[in-house]
């Protein structure tokens, strides 16, 4: 696979910048100055700017003269001109070969006018198939190459973090901040209005650059969900991703929306999306860097069990606060650890964690008592807290925790409180590379991010597929569609409680069965049908919530009133909302259990995200409780677990006093259900099951409510999805001509291990005619790439045989879909056994298929000349041989036919 274009942008060997002399701010010349200063490893050509601050360069009046007088080929044009002049320059450069823009103008987005103008040079730029970052962006730094294209006044150090940012004013605020901290940057790249470049294309690049070692992104609103995701997810398997996202609130996120014109999720379906991706949300700029040093550093925790060690109870019990708040265990005391303890410490410390080691600390007792906790495996990580008391060593305690972080592998964190009396103390803390923080809190969040880091990181694995097959009963999928398609062919949106609870019984979610009634004297037919007690509704499609209009009676027992429930529900029905159309009243029959808990499952449409699934505390209060935890579909069972784990009804689910447990497998099938129908059905706008009984026997829906709509767009499908289902549609049983069954599927995380053994096995020449180089096995990093793929954009299939009673890899073939979205580059490999069998053209159709399903018209492979093998294979495939070079054969084949 070739590099990625912004790799090409920012390895650039000649710039050219375009100004103009009316400028204001004059921020060509700002431009021209920071590459001077940089300094740049490349060639400048100014081209009209205000050239009276940059004498040491020649300026150029247009871009043919620049071209004509230097003879050279520009890389990378700097566009800082009226946006009015901006498509005509975005086409001068297509036309000359220049393949990527970076404009910094603005007066684009912003106004019809500039929207006509956007659209202009966005077209030039696909004709020319160039890329463009900004416009109205601050521009990119390379340091490592002296690469500065920004007006900013900051020269970034060089390092090993990457920033990303959407507004040039924080970029330049984070700049300015991390310079006296003597923080370097790999890369900074700002998108502004984000017309071609975006998040994940920034994501992509980043994720296999080699001077980048952690990414931080600064976030204000998501243009292309999909590609967010998809790049969040495949960078955040490479290297940590730490993310600052403004607009957490509902008058920011509005400021948020008016400043990009990105749409702007709710805050809460945001976090589920950062929680799927496997990074760390931070909310300020100060945690922004921490955490991305504490992750940088290679820390890493099994669990969330911290031990406190301080010279004093008070900041002990700060410490103690915060880890509270957050979620951070801390690790119990075990009786030999007490005693271990009790030989270094003074009688009279506390016995307990925090572990006060009292005021007269030398970096003895500290060393001592730091090494007890580090050996106990009922600890994770030790937090060595320290201020500066008569008799305190700061520096002397240093060293001691330097010596010490040699010999663990368990994270080791400071706190060292105060300024002079410490300062020598943090310096040692600096040169050993250990995280030091001066606040108690900014201490334990730093603590924080391993513990969400390794639990985000979990979630990141899971690859559940849209309809789970292990669940009894395939759900009635197009029965269900064409219910929801008779109703928006009547042109209504909302569906009624008959057909909701149709939609639940499709997905086999239990529910009691329900009948409309359109009289009294039907109400008491049916009452008298179903057995008393009953439950009667209001059924209106204009009424959503029922309780508002006092729709709901309960524990109906005679007949006498059930007639005179019938008319009173629709006489208040009628008194509250007038328009609504009523169809009746719905009698059903009560659902008594004295040890159901209320609980509520429902689906909102997030306008980035697409389907939220949420979880909580149910009943006619639940607008009051606000207990809830969201996920993005598709669900699994771990996935249901960590959500409703984070709900404070979860504590009341298990056995407490007389309430027995409840019946937890029936709860995560319904969850399940409704992932799978949230995944299958994307007319489904807005749902709820409220209440959702749940006891020791099971659960019940007592009621439901749709809200269904037509799709926005025609795209593929899952296209409504932020996170692609595993494909198990892709699963396929086959059988070679010999007779041999193999079974053809998606690669999953899990298939790692199988993944390196099958490399090992093959022959040296095998491996060498695959990866092109003398390799005996994956390295972690490709091991990581090869088996946690993104299905949306890339896909490996794997063939699986039975061998000696479990599953064999016995070939794998793989693309990944190239920038221009339209063309993909495939590998091939199979097991030295299994070549000359025919397996090879059976993956290689496979990928073709999947391919062309995901809009790719070309596919593009390169085979060595001296791999005959797989030269006649890709003949007898279609393929053509396209170039030649250095002992390497690129084949192509226009996949856009039926037949393969």
């Amino acid at each position: 696979m070739g590099h990625h274009y912004l790799h090409q942008l920012l390895a650039s060997h000649t710039v050219a910048v375009f100004g103009a002399s009316e400028e204001p701010l004059a921020i060509g010349s700002m431009v021209l100055t920071n590459l001077i200063q940089a300094p740049f490893k490349g060639k400048i050509l100014p081209i009209n700017p205000n050239c009276e601050k940059v004498q040491e360069l020649t300026c150029y009046p247009t871009l043919d003269a620049a071209l004509q007088q230097s003879g050279l080929h520009v890389d990378l044009a700097v566009i800082a001109t009226p946006a009015d002049t901006v498509p005509s320059i975005v086409e001068q450069c297509g036309a000359h070969g220049v393949k990527g823009a970076l404009i910094l103008s603005g007066g684009f987005s912003e106004t019809t006018q500039g929207r006509r103008l956007e659209q202009n040079f966005m077209e030039a730029a696909h004709h020319y198939n160039m890329h463009i970052i900004g416009p109205n962006c601050l521009g990119v730094i390379r340091p490592s190459r002296g690469l500065n294209v920004t007006y900013s006044r900051n020269q970034a150090r060089a390092g090993n973090l990457a920033l990303v940012s959407q507004s040039s004013a924080m970029c330049t605020a984070i700049l300015d901040w991390a310079e006296p901290r003597k923080i370097g940057f790999s890369n900074v790249i700002t998108l502004g209005d984000a017309a071609d470049v975006d998040f994940g294309d920034a994501l992509d690049y980043l994720a296999l650059d080699p001077l980048t070692d952690s990414i931080l992104l600064y976030v204000e609103g998501i243009h292309h969900v999909r590609s967010f995701m998809s790049g969040l997810r495949a960078a955040s398997r490479m290297k940590p991703v730490v993310v600052l996202k403004a607009g957490r609130y509902e008058d920011g996120a509005r400021a948020a929306t008016s400043h990009t014109g990105a749409l702007v999720g709710r805050d809460d379906a945001f976090d589920a999306a950062l929680d799927r991706a496997g990074v760390v949300r931070v909310n300020t700029i100060t945690q922004l860097f921490a955490a991305a040093e504490i992750l940088a550093s290679g820390m890493r925790v099994q669990q969330n069990r911290l031990a406190i060690v301080s010279n004093g109870g008070g900041p002990g019990v700060m410490a103690t606060d915060r880890a509270v708040e957050l979620g951070i265990r801390l690790a119990p005391l075990e009786p030999s650890l007490i005693t271990a303890l009790n030989k270094v410490l003074p009688k009279q410390w506390p016995h307990n964690n925090p572990i006060d080691i009292l005021s007269d600390a030398t970096p003895e007792r500290y060393e001592a008592v730091l090494k007890l906790c580090l050996a106990n495996d009922s600890i994770d990580g030790v937090l060595a807290m320290l201020t500066p008391q008569a008799l305190t060593d700061p520096r002397g305690i240093a060293e001691v925790l330097a010596r010490l972080k040699t010999t663990t592998k368990k994270p080791i964190l400071a706190c060292w409180m105060g300024d002079a009396l410490v300062a020598a103390g943090r310096e040692v803390l600096f040169n050993a590379g250990i995280p030091h923080f001066q606040a108690p809190e900014s201490a334990i969040e730093a603590f924080s991010y391993l513990t969400t880091y390794r639990e985000n990181q979990k979630m990141l694995l899971q690859m559940p597929p849209s309809v789970d097959t292990t669940q009894h009963g395939d759900p009635d999928i197009i029965g269900a569609r064409l219910i929801i398609e008779s109703v928006l062919s009547e042109g209504r949106k909302v569906l009624s409680t008959t057909e909701s609870r149709a939609i639940l019984a499709a997905f086999h979610i239990p529910c009691l069965p329900t009948i409309l009634a359109r009289s009294a004297t039907e109400a008491l037919v049916v009452a008298e049908s179903i057995g008393f007690p009953v439950a009667m509704k209001i059924s209106s499609p204009d009424i959503i919530h029922k309780s508002d209009v006092h729709g709901v009676r309960l524990n109906i027992s005679s007949a006498q009133a059930v007639r005179s429930v019938y008319q009173d529900l629709i006489d208040s029905a009628k008194k509250q909302r007038p328009e609504a159309r009523l169809e009746g009243v719905t009698i059903e029959k009560m659902h008594s259990s004295k040890t159901a808990r209320e609980l509520m499952v429902g689906v909102a449409r997030d306008p980035v995200f697409g389907p939220v699934i949420s979880f909580g505390t149910g009943g006619t209060t639940v607008e009051i409780h606000r207990d809830h935890a969201v996920a993005l579909p598709p669900l699994n069972e771990y996935i249901i677990r960590k959500t409703i784990g984070r709900t404070r009804i979860a504590r009341l689910l298990g056995e407490f006093r007389h309430m027995p447990a409840i019946k937890c497998e029936a709860l995560i099938t319904v969850l399940l259900r409704v992932s799978e129908m949230v995944s299958e059905l994307p007319e489904i706008m807005e749902m709820d099951i409220n209440p959702l009984l749940a006891d020791e026997h099971g659960v019940m829906a007592v009621d439901a409510r749709f809200v269904v709509g037509y799709p926005s767009g025609a795209g593929r499908k899952y296209s409504h999805m932020a996170i692609h289902p595993y494909p198990i549609d892709l699963v396929r049983k086959l059988q070679l001509a010999d007779g041999t069954d193999v079974v053809i599927r998606p690669i999953r995380p899990e298939d790692a291990e199988m993944e390196q053994e099958f490399v090992r096995n093959l022959s040296m020449e095998s491996r060498y005619m695959r990866f092109m180089q003398a390799l005996r096995e994956l390295t972690p990093e490709m091991l990581v790439r090869f088996t946690q793929i993104d299905y949306d954009r890339e896909m490996a299939f794997i063939a699986l045989a039975r061998q000696n009673g479990k599953d064999a890899e016995a070939g794998v073939a793989r693309y990944a879909i190239n920038p221009d979205k339209v063309s993909c580059e495939f590998a091939l490999v199979i097991a030295d056994d299994w070549q000359g069998r025919g397996l090879g053209g059976l993956l290689m159709r496979s990928l073709m298929e999947s391919a062309r399903s995901k809009g790719c018209t070309l596919i593009i492979g390169e085979v060595l000349a001296d791999n005959g093998n797989m030269i006649r294979l890709m003949t007898r495939l279609g393929f053509e041989k396209s170039r030649v070079e250095e002992g390497v054969v690129t084949v192509t084949k226009r996949i856009t036919d039926d037949a393969f």
